[in-house]
């Protein structure tokens, strides 16, 4: 007779990261017998899979957190705070919520099924860095991501970026044997993955064993990846640009299944301020990786991060950051306002007003989506094979990603046609550009989809 099914309720916050981490969290709790289920209210077991980039993410939990125990007064559960938040502030989680049962960092969430029996009796902690690498102690994953999976190759970070909590939430770069993430990736295509985005904190500095000895760079990772069969599409995310190698850059050009598309986050144009934030590059050095990858794959396109209103930013540098936007044409890009994290370097720095972030920001948004707009405007017309991975807005209506990440939507003959595209990919023409999305047009006359 096997356990006892309990139910699972894991909340993620932040990145990509902490998607593929709540989900082998359920790997891990699955043999206890819990079963994930989609909302708190009936969960026996809520994680909070948390993101402690920027201060507004760190009181989202809390205020999360606050709904739960209304929750918990009224039935019993148990509830746990993991990630990033539980790793930089855990004895604070514990102060300020009482309803916490469990506090976990994000190298320890293999040790779950202990540290709920512990927590069972009283609450308990637990953010050491294991001389052990967690995925060592990792059951094969056993939940289906679905057409586009997430694979994490390598955690960490030695950069000691001034701005960032990354090294110290979690911890130096550990990358996983190469072997182990080729078996990880055939294990996610038996189950239905076309598409597999590599993950890190510094995914291109990524160094794994390899399974004959010595090392693997990203590169050699990639290219052996694009030889199992089933695999249509290769992305990895997040780089820095000073971990951009030659044979990285290569590979772009080489590797049919790695998109052409790439996630370089830039931070910002100034070179005083890449300086103040500890990057290691300048701004002619970013655009001449860019042009590098351009010369290698002349259809890539680029998306990126900025920080406005880093310490220390001037007018002056800000004008930079707008400048290297309109060089670069990106097809995407985030931007956010610098927040002051506990513990980092830019954290004691003289702060810019938060008015004067406010305006900087909403200035280089306006930039970055008229730079979207025009990619997606570009792209009309153009035949792309998309991926289609969800169903659109009527039965009648299929949605999926091209290449380049853009959410496209196609009208089909019927639900049944529509049904059938899911898990494919077909090539489909780009017929109008939307805000945030693209309409297009199956192509009839080509083969049917792969």
């Amino acid at each position: 007779m096997g356990p006892v099914t309990k139910r699972l309720f894991v909340k993620n916050y932040g990145c990509q990261m902490n998607v593929y981490d709540g989900r082998r969290m359920a790997d891990v709790l699955a043999p206890l017998g819990y079963a994930p289920t989609p909302a708190p209210d009936d969960a026996d077991l809520v994680i909070l899979n948390t993101c402690h980039i920027r201060e507004k993410a760190a009181e989202k939990v809390y205020s999360e957190l606050g709904r739960l125990a209304h929750l918990k007064r009224k039935r019993r559960m148990l509830i746990a705070v993991g990630g990033c938040v539980a790793q930089a502030e855990g004895e604070e989680v514990l102060a300020r919520a009482p309803c916490v049962d469990l506090v976990f960092g994000p190298q320890t969430y293999h040790r779950l099924p202990d540290l709920i029996a512990r927590a069972e009796r009283a609450r308990t902690i637990d953010t050491e860095f294991p001389p052990e690498p967690k995925f060592d102690s990792l059951p094969e994953a056993a939940s289906p991501q679905g057409v586009a999976a997430y694979l994490t190759v390598q955690e960490g970070c030695d950069r000691f970026c001034a701005f960032c909590v990354v090294p110290y939430t979690r911890g130096a770069e550990y990358s996983r044997p190469a072997a182990d993430v080729i078996a990880e990736a055939r294990r996610l295509i038996a189950a239905g993955a076309r598409e597999i985005m590599l993950l890190g904190q510094n995914v291109n500095a990524y160094h794994g064993a390899a399974p004959d000895g010595g090392e693997w760079r990203l590169a050699r990772l990639i290219r052996e990846l694009g030889r199992i069969d089933g695999l249509a599409r290769i992305r990895y995310v997040t780089s820095h640009p000073a971990d951009m190698d030659h044979a990285l850059i290569a590979a772009h050009g080489e590797i049919e299944t790695l998109m052409p598309f790439l996630h370089l986050p830039v931070q910002s144009g100034s070179d005083r301020v890449l300086a103040r934030m500890n990057r290691r590059y300048t701004a002619a050095h970013y655009l001449k990786i860019i042009g590098k990858l351009r010369a290698a794959r002349p259809d890539i396109a680029f998306a990126s991060d900025f920080i406005v209103g880093h310490p220390g930013e001037t007018d002056e540098d800000f004008a930079a950051t707008l400048r290297l936007v309109a060089e670069v044409g990106y097809a995407q890009a985030y931007s956010f306002k610098y927040s002051a994290r506990p513990g980092t370097p830019a954290a004691e720095m003289e702060q810019v007003p938060d008015a004067v972030k406010a305006t900087r920001l909403a200035e280089l948004q306006q930039a970055i989506e008229a730079s979207q707009a025009a990619f997606n405007r570009a792209s009309v017309g153009r035949i792309v094979p998309v991926l289609f991975d969800r169903s659109g807005r009527c039965g009648a209506q299929a949605a999926g990603r091209s290449p380049y990440l853009q959410p496209v939507h196609v009208d089909c003959a019927s639900a049944a046609e529509a049904a059938r595209l899911q898990g494919r990919i077909a090539p489909v023409e780009l017929i109008a550009a939307k805000a945030n999305s693209l309409a297009g047009r199956l192509e009839r006359a080509q083969a049917a989809p792969a």
